[in-house]
Formats: C-alpha cells, structure tokens, sequence
C-alpha cells in the first residue's frame, strides 16, 4: 500500500531471526577460545536476558508465573525425549555392580539433597513447608538435558566409564524419583502438616503404586516397541525402513498411556528406552533412533533456554541476597556433600567421586516441576521459588557448562593416557 514502509519490521520476524542469531553465537563463540565441547547452555541464557534488556518490546514470552502451561508442556516434552536418550544410551547393563554408585545416588544422595533444601527454604529464605519441601523436590534431580557433556556417548560407542554411566543413569531416573516429593509438596500446601491426614495415601499412591506402574509400563512398552520394530514382521522389519521418527512416537506413546493410569511417565520413558537397547543391541537402527531423538531435544532446548533468558528480568525482580546465598550453599556445599557422602564406599577414586558428586546441573526439569505445581496449586511462595530456582539454574549451567570440559579431563577415563 502507497505510503507503507516496504520493509516492515514484523515483532514476530525480529525475534525469529534474533533467537536463530542467538542460538548460532552460543554455539560458535565458544570454540573462539577452546576446541573442547561448547558450553553453549549458558550463553543461551546470558543472551537471552540481553536481548530482553536491550529490546524490551520483542519479550512476548507469558510470564511463567501467571501462564506456567505453555512453558510446562514444553519443558515436559524436553525432558520425557531426554529421558529416553539417556536410557538409549546405556549399552551394558552388566556387571550389576556398576550400578552401585547410580542406586548410592538415588537413595542416599537426592533425599539428603531434598531435606537440606528444604531446610534452607525454611530457615534462610523464610519459605513455608510446602514451599521448601517443593523447592527441595524441583532442584535435587540431576538434569537429564543439560547433563549430556558428562554422559556416555550414543548407542554401540562402548567405553562407558563408571563416572559417565553413573552421571548418565542417575539423571535418567531421578526426575521420576523427585516426583513424589512434589506430590508432598502440593499435599501439604493443600492440607497442611498433619501427616496422619495424608501419609500413608502418599507412600501408597504417589511413591509405590506411581513408580512401580512408571517401571512396568517402560519395561512393556520397550519390549512391545521392540518386538514391532525388529520381529513384525521379520521378513520386512519397520527398523529397516531407517525412520527415526519411531522414536519420537514410542515416546509419547509410553508416556501418555503410563500418565493415563497415574504412573510416573518419567520414569517409564527412561525403562523404556534402557529396555529397547537391549533388544537386537547389534542393530543399527538404535542409532538412528537415539540420534533422531537427540535433535528434538537440542532444538527444544535452545528454545527454552533462550526463552528464560528472555524472562530471567522478570523473575529476577524479587531477588534477594538471602535466596542468592541459599543458591550459593546448594550448589557449592549441599550436592557436593551429599554426592561425597553417598559415594563413601562405592568404589569409586577420589577424582571420579567429586565429579559425580559435583556435576549435577540443574535446568530444565526444574522448570518443569515448578509449572506443574504452579498449575495445580497457588503457591504463597511462587515468586520466591521461581527467582530462586532462575538463579541456581543460571549459576549451574555456568558453573558446570565452563568447567565440565576440564574436570572430565582430570578423571580417571582419561588420566592413564595421558600418563602414559
């Protein structure tokens, strides 16, 4: 039309271009000063904040403590593709002993974590029970999309050394194992601390009956998966056809049925995709499927990562000293302790055992536990917790994308090598 600009700056267009922009620099600038693997999650964020700051206007994103459901179905879906890649990458299962250091982890180290957050939300922070009791369960899991610098490689790679393999299987369980500690979280927030209302329907539903359904419905639909991709029919296998789309499919299949009848959908994509490997291990199309799954988590997460930069202004408003010390403790004293602890005894050399002990990077299932709480229950802490939980996600992902290079240098995977 005649007196219409010819280049229009479209707000939407803008922002396409600038997270395209963004997302290239993060991955690139890095390898300006080192060859090692980018530490790109962390200048996502950084970026992110900078363009909300540089061009307000362009911050369309929902607040995600008014609107937690878009950033809720998005985070989950980054974390159940996640969860299963984590699975598929486990090439041997055995010796069970192997093993040891992940269970140590789970059972000892996260509910020490658990507690000892929740005890800094209440005594430092100032928190409600049900607040810190949720704030414990959203930042002790060891995050399965940001952890992948300090896992095992892809499907048939070997070599999965006992640092790897532990960092791997702990962050692809845990998600599923802090779900009932948000479950305490919300209950509480509903009903109050008068446990003898409330615990045994917990331990019953929301920790036995919920994880045994997650660990059955993953083990069924892996060996259902299975069977149709590489024995039905076996003269013209769908696994031959190379279409890792399947993977994707099996995902959302195993999950949303496993959620259908109130188990942990988390849990069960992670048995799923260890289940699946073991079937025709040889097979080349496990691969594929990992490596199909691995770029829809990339591309989710680039996503989501720019998109909390681009909020981190927003969340950062309520920030106080006393949430940027409680930060602090978590991730410089309470993880590490809690590792160290957990692992006395496991087998494990002291290097070895302060790198599982210390890179537990908190990211995107944290944001996900705190939308679905948010969208379940009005929190008198929401705004404490969500600045809390940006700021130790922020801090984690730089701490841990700059440095992981290095540690995973001086473990035992590559020091007899470079000792020889």
């Amino acid at each position: 039309m005649q007196g219409e600009p010819f280049f229009g700056l479209n707000p939407y267009h803008v922002a396409l271009a600038v997270v395209g922009m963004v997302v290239i620099l993060a991955r690139w600038l890095p390898r300006l000063v080192s060859r090692r693997e980018p530490a790109a999650a962390p200048l996502m964020i950084l970026f992110g904040a900078g363009i909300a700051l540089l061009l307000p206007d362009l911050a369309t994103l929902p607040d995600p403590r008014e609107t937690p459901l878009p950033w809720e179905l998005v985070s989950e879906l980054t974390v159940i593709v996640a969860l299963f890649g984590s699975g598929m990458r486990i090439d041997e299962l055995r010796p069970w002993t192997r093993w040891t250091p992940t269970f140590r982890m789970l059972g000892i180290a996260m509910p020490l974590t658990i507690f000892a957050v929740a005890a800094l939300g209440v005594g430092l922070t100032g928190m409600t029970v049900a607040g810190a009791i949720l704030l414990g369960a959203v930042l002790a899991p060891t995050d399965p999309v940001l952890a992948a610098d300090v896992q095992v490689g892809p499907p048939q790679e070997g070599a999965e050394h006992p640092v790897r393999f532990t960092l791997t299987t702990e962050a692809g369980l845990n998600d599923g194992l802090a779900f009932p500690f948000v479950y305490l979280g919300l209950i509480i927030a509903a009903e109050g601390l008068n446990p003898g209302a409330w615990a045994l329907d917990w331990l019953m539903l929301d920790v036995i009956y919920r994880i045994a359904v997650g660990v059955a419905m993953g083990w069924i639909g892996g060996k259902a998966l299975g069977y149709v991709l590489f024995r039905l029919p076996r003269d013209a296998a769908l696994a031959e056809t190379g279409s890792g789309v399947i993977a994707l499919a099996g995902i959302l299949l195993c999950y949303g049925s496993t959620e259908l009848i109130e188990g942990y959908g988390f849990i069960s994509v992670a048995i799923l995709g260890l289940t699946l490997r073991r079937i025709e291990e040889d097979h080349h199309f496990h691969r594929r499927l990992h490596d199909f799954s691995e770029s829809i988590e990339h591309a989710l997460t680039a996503g989501l990562l720019v998109a909390l930069g681009t909020v981190l202004p927003l969340l950062f408003a309520d920030l106080t000293w006393t949430q940027v010390a409680a930060a602090a403790v978590l991730l410089l004293l309470v993880r590490p302790v809690a590792g160290w602890l957990a692992l006395t005894g496991a087998g494990m050399d002291r290097r070895d055992r302060a790198i599982v002990a210390v890179y537990g990077v908190r990211g995107i299932g944290s944001i996900y536990y705190l939308c679905y709480a948010g969208s379940h229950i009005e929190f008198v802490d929401e705004d404490s917790l969500w600045s809390l939980v940006a700021l130790v996600i922020l801090c984690s992902t730089l701490l841990h994308g700059f440095s992981v290079g290095w540690a995973m240098e001086q473990s035992s995977e590559t020091r007899p090598a470079r000792d020889g």
